[in-house]
């Protein structure tokens, strides 16, 4: 028997071809007296029975035919679904605005960051992808954060990992001359926030306050990892206790100021103290004054010994002295650095100057660890952070992510493209590469993780990365140009079993 989606469609057919409902009614009836009670009846009825149940030729081919497509029209859309359902891709999609963070769960926010990974070693041989320096730098970052802060959830990997990109490329064009480098040199954060070490560079960063995630792949850390390791805190502590805190650096007119402060137990200390913070910071011998303030004591004695000097910078030793006098601080060295910038500031020097004591006598007495608490990358050249973040200015993961995806096209041996793609055939292709360079960094990392500590393998990661990194031409020509990078040489890399 027809079903009934057989009997409409048979009526639409009919309809179409301007026949009236009455009219199509009687031909479908004629139709079922024949035995034709179906679409697929019509289409497999030899012609001649259906114009036999249809006086006029003319419709009876026309309607014969249109069941025959019919037929395959369904078959093929049987095909597409099926294919779709059991080999379609799942595409990722970039962001196209900011993520609100207090608005996702843990789970929702990890599961939008997610990015593809291809393990497949014979087709991450075979990939040639061009690209510039820049995503390559991103994407070893993040796979490397995998295994030695294997703690920290993608989001962190993403964000921690972009800044290793922007303090990279920042470098870069300030030595090729293509940017100035700031007055006082690069700004820097308050040496009391908690930094974690990234492919050989510090990163400052800051706590994520009750975020709790479980990945489901992180594997046991072996017994040569160090035993002090617990992700963050691990590569955050260094191996020194620091001597000197730091202010934030102020800036007015062109004039940078900057204090650092540090303890003493004689005043006898101040002039080797100075010297080794000299050492470690020679741009500070490049400022215009570095004025110093000391006050001491003697044991339990009421007794302070006080001394200061202004290096040019009028009334300001005596000033720094009377700042420490207020917070009654004592056995304490500050010395507070400017650069002029040509212009007389007036009564505003004083506020510079205040604040910038202030910080760093404050930082001195400020304690901050890790034990691998979830953490963002603390962005320190963003003015105007997002309202939607946490409230400070950090490496937001998703242009982290967006930047991965749309960076890695295939190369080519002549250079172009093979035929015209679409932009969503050429999305797809830059998403499988992205895959398979992940999948590369995965294996190379993971064949070492058993046998070096978390300390030593982000230190051969740069190695490696300086190894395979595309060849672009070297000085300014080269910034931001993009290269070939074949993934055979990341899989050449990985440990060998013995």
């Amino acid at each position: 028997m027809a079903g009934q989606g057989d009997l409409q469609e048979l009526l639409r057919m009919l309809n179409s071809r301007k026949v009236p409902m009455m009219a199509a009614m009687g031909h479908i009836k004629a139709l079922q007296a024949k035995s034709l009670r179906s679409i697929n009846d019509i289409a497999e009825a030899p012609i001649a029975i259906v114009e036999e149940a249809i006086s006029d030729a003319k419709l009876a081919k026309s309607l014969h035919t249109a069941c025959k497509g019919h037929g395959k029209k369904s078959a093929k859309r049987a095909a597409e679904d099926e294919t779709s359902t059991t080999t379609k891709k799942v595409k990722l999609e970039p962001h196209k605005r900011d993520l609100d963070y207090s608005s996702m769960s843990p789970d929702e926010l990890e599961k939008s960051l997610s990015l593809p990974l291809v393990e497949d070693e014979d087709a991450i041989r075979q990939t040639v992808i061009n690209t510039n320096r820049a995503p390559v730098v991103l994407a070893f970052a993040v796979e490397l954060l995998r295994c030695t802060m294997p703690e920290q959830p993608p989001s962190s990997r993403l964000s921690l990992a972009q800044a290793v990109v922007s303090a990279n490329s920042r470098a870069k064009a300030i030595s090729l001359g293509i940017e100035k480098a700031p007055a006082g040199g690069e700004m820097t954060v308050p040496e009391g926030q908690p930094k974690v070490r990234v492919l050989g560079r510090d990163v400052p960063v800051l706590k994520r306050g009750g975020y709790t995630w479980k990945s489901d792949d992180v594997e046991n850390q072996p017994s040569t990892q160090s035993s002090t390791s617990t992700g963050a805190a691990a590569t955050s502590q260094e191996p020194r206790a620091k001597i000197w805190t730091a202010s934030q650096k102020l800036s007015s007119k062109g004039s940078v100021f900057v204090a650092h402060a540090t303890r003493l137990s004689s005043p006898t200390q101040r002039a080797s103290l100075m010297k080794a913070l000299m050492a470690e910071k020679p741009e500070l011998e490049t400022a215009t004054h570095n004025a110093w303030a000391v006050r001491s004591s003697y044991g339990n004695s009421p007794l302070v010994q006080e001394a200061s000097f202004d290096d040019g910078e009028s009334g300001c030793g005596k000033f720094m002295l009377g700042i420490m006098r207020e917070i009654d601080i004592k056995n304490v060295l500050v010395v507070l650095t400017r650069w002029y910038g040509g212009v007389m500031l007036g009564p505003d020097r004083w506020r510079l100057m205040r604040e910038c004591v202030n910080d760093s006598l404050s930082m001195q007495r400020r304690t901050s660890s890790l034990a691998g608490e979830a953490v963002w990358a603390l962005d320190p050249q963003d003015d105007k952070p997002a309202a939607s973040t946490v409230g400070m200015a950090i490496h937001r993961p998703e242009g982290a992510r967006n930047y991965l995806l749309r960076s890695f096209a295939t190369a080519h041996e002549d250079g172009t493209s093979e035929g015209k793609k679409t932009a969503a055939a050429l999305n797809e292709e830059k998403q499988d590469n992205l895959g398979r360079l992940l999948g590369a960094l995965r294996i190379l990392f993971t064949s070492w993780n058993s046998v070096l500590s978390r300390e030593e393998l982000d230190r051969r990661a740069w190695g490696w990365y300086i190894a395979v990194r595309p060849d672009v031409e070297s000085g300014p020509s080269g910034w931001g140009a993009k290269g070939n990078l074949r993934l055979e040489r990341i899989l050449d890399l990985k440990r060998k079993e013995s």
